[in-house]
């Protein structure tokens, strides 16, 4: 159970680039910050790289780093105050840090894939997501353009 007060003044901040290294990389980077009333301060940083290995096929590669300080109404299961108005034990409120990384596939071949100028685009993507509250992830996913 928890109980959270029912507005929320939010304050994120970011900024996202691309630097275009010739024909072939693109390299883009983001970093935001965050921070609200009920104490919360995050940072995210990410790095992505998209390599044209030929006009009609690319490799993505990306990390993203994200830091985050706990609300004043976290604390873990029963050690709250029981004069508290606010609590929470969800630790998506609580002080974590988290990796995310992976890599991307995609082929956008002008005839379509398979010959098929319909089927416009296919990529492949995995993810491996780590957060030091001990949740791990991995995502696999596939993207299918038509036309």
């Amino acid at each position: 159970m928890e109980t959270l007060p029912n507005s929320r003044f939010k304050i994120p901040l970011g900024i996202r680039l691309s630097y275009f290294a010739g024909d072939k990389i693109i390299i883009r980077v983001y970093y935001r910050f965050y921070h609200d009333d009920w104490g919360i301060n995050a940072h995210t940083a990410e790095v992505e790289l998209a390599l044209k290995i030929t006009p009609f096929f690319s490799i993505s590669p990306f990390y993203r780093f994200y830091n985050q300080t706990a609300t004043i109404y976290f604390a873990p299961y029963r050690r709250h105050d029981y004069n508290d108005d606010y609590y929470t034990s969800n630790y998506d409120f609580s002080t974590f840090n988290s990796n995310f990384f992976g890599a991307g596939l995609q082929l956008k071949p002008p005839k379509g894939v398979f010959g098929n100028k319909h089927f416009s685009k296919l990529a492949l993507r995995y993810e491996h997501y780590e957060k030091s509250v001990q949740l791990n992830s991995d995502i696999i996913s596939l993207n299918l353009g038509f036309k």
